[in-house]
Parts: C-alpha cells; structure tokens; sequence
C-alpha cells in the first residue's frame, strides 16, 4: 500500500497540470494512467489553439506535459489501470485500487479519468473493431492509403479527423445525423476546402458490412436506404465519461459527466473532478489545464487545513 498527498487519476493534460501544481506546492503526488500519458492528446495530430504554440504535435505536448510534471518529483505510473475509487467512511481518505491489486491511499483525490469513445451501436460495429472500424483517425489513419473512407459525425472531432484522414485516403464521407454540423466554423471551412471531402447530412447510419474487413456502410437519408462502399469506418460521436470508476455516489448529470463547484470539487469532500470528466461548457486542451491547476490549488488548501487541524 502507497500513501500520498494527491492521487490523480488520469494522465492527460487536466491531470498533468494539476500534477505539476501540486508537485510544486511539495504535496506527494501519483499520477496514474491506464495508458501512456497524455489522453486524447495522443488522439489529435496537430494542436493549433494552445496558447503559446501556433501549431504543435499533439504527441510531442503531451511529452512536454509529462517532462514538466517529472522535474518536479511527481510518481507517475504509466500504463497503471485503475480498477476503482473508494472512500473510508470514517477517516475519508480515498483508496485507488489499481487491476493489478496494489491500494494507493490519500486524504486527496483529483479526478482526470476522462472518456471513451461513444459507440454508434449498430450492426457490424464490434464485428470489424479492428477490421476497418476505427476511433483514432492519428492510430489507424496511415493503414488506409488510397482508399475511400467514412468519418460519422458532425463535431470538432469528426471534422479535423475527416480532414487528417485525407493525407492517406483517396476519398472522405463526412456523415452526421443532423442537416448541419456542430464542429467550430474555422474547420468546417478548411474541410469545404478540401477536395477529397464530401459531406452526407441528414443520414443515419444503420450497419457497417463486410467480409474479413469493412466494405461497405448503409445508412439511411430523408427515408431512403442508400449505402457506400468504404474501406474504412471511423467514429467521432462523443465520448462517454469514466465516472464509473468510483464505488461510491458521485454527482454527476443525466451523461454521467461529474458535476463541480468553480473549484472543482466535487459532491465528496477531498474529490474534485478536471477535464473532460467533468460536466462543462468545452473540452479543449486550455480548459483542461485550467481544472487542473484550480484543483490543485484547491486541494493544497485542503491537505493544509488538514494538517493544521490535525496539530491543534
């Protein structure tokens, strides 16, 4: 069992820049990602609104992220899943019991879990998840050279995946459920640009088929079934928030984003929750960093008061 000040849960920018924080406020700090750190950073090829870098690989600021963090003495434990968070009820200190059966304990916690993909949930889905159904355009992107391919949904994501997606593919469907499109104006304009790019809106997609890999989608447009021959299916439709994690009651909205107060504490005294975990207006690199180092300040007040409770 491994005592500290902070556990943080989740590697990604939120996490990373309360890291940092607490790390530089001398609080022992573990930070603990069931993958490599940097979150959906590792997800996003070029990062063009972090303020202080016109245009930076979304790799190489999550490896300055974690560089930044590491002089600063934080633990980091990479590629550590958490399997749940839990509460002693009568001392309040949070225990994250990692799959691998070891405990970590500490008086604060601040959640950084993020999401996963949402699934669309149609036929053919989880058959070919491998085999031409992909939810990382930067991963998977170079296995389809000079193919055409499908990029369901309508948001930021979907839209800068779909334009990325065009280096390697002859072609790119644009699909989304609505007759217009939620990602930002100034990336709709640069995919209207792009000759190798087609929107299909208003269109349901209703199954994904194939034989040893993808070949073909259907979907239905303005109540007639029409399909596409594709070699490829990628998914940008949201993510659904890892507040699951926890074994006791957390507030949190009717899509399980964990709901805060302006410093992001949570419903549990000593829990605050950053990020794209938590209920907010955007998820963007910025505002995660800014959860982040709010919490962390938060928590420092927190573990301070703690203290001084406990030599009066």
């Amino acid at each position: 069992m491994s005592e500290y000040d902070v556990i943080i849960v989740g590697g990604g920018p939120a996490g990373l820049a309360a890291a940092l924080y607490t790390a530089r406020m001398d609080l022992k700090t573990a930070v603990l990602d069931r993958g490599p750190l940097g979150g959906q950073l590792l997800n996003t090829e070029l990062v063009e609104d972090y303020p202080g870098f016109e245009s930076i690989l979304g790799s190489d600021l999550a490896m300055k992220m974690g560089e930044h963090a590491r002089k600063f003495g934080v633990d980091i434990r990479d590629f550590e899943p958490v399997k749940e968070i839990d509460l002693e009820a009568d001392t309040q200190i949070k225990v994250v019991r990692l799959e691998s059966g070891e405990e970590l304990r500490a008086p604060a916690l601040i959640m950084a879990a993020g999401g996963l993909p949402r699934y669309l949930e149609v036929p053919g889905e989880k058959e070919f998840w491998g085999r031409g159904v992909s939810y990382c355009a930067v991963c998977d992107g170079a296995f389809f050279k000079g193919q055409e391919l499908a990029v369901i949904g309508g948001g930021d994501a979907a839209v800068e995946e779909g334009d990325f997606l065009t280096r390697y593919a002859s072609k790119v469907y644009i699909i989304h459920r609505r007759g217009g499109l939620r990602a930002q104006p100034i990336l709709v304009d640069r995919a209207e640009a792009n000759p190798k790019i087609e929107f299909i809106l208003d269109a349901h997609v209703k199954e994904i088929v194939g034989g040893e890999k993808v070949q073909t989608i259907r979907y239905e447009q303005h109540g007639e079934t029409k399909q596409l021959e594709v070699g490829g299916v990628f998914i940008f439709i949201g993510f659904v928030p890892n507040s699951k994690l926890f074994k006791v009651h957390v507030d949190h909205d009717e899509g399980g984003y964990i709901v805060t107060d302006r410093n992001m504490q949570t419903s549990i005294e000593g829990v605050w929750a950053v990020g794209d975990v938590r209920a907010q207006l955007t998820k963007q690199i910025a505002t995660a960093v800014g959860d982040g180092t709010t919490a962390a300040v938060a928590a420092s007040l927190y573990i301070t008061a703690l203290k001084d409770g406990a030599r009066t």
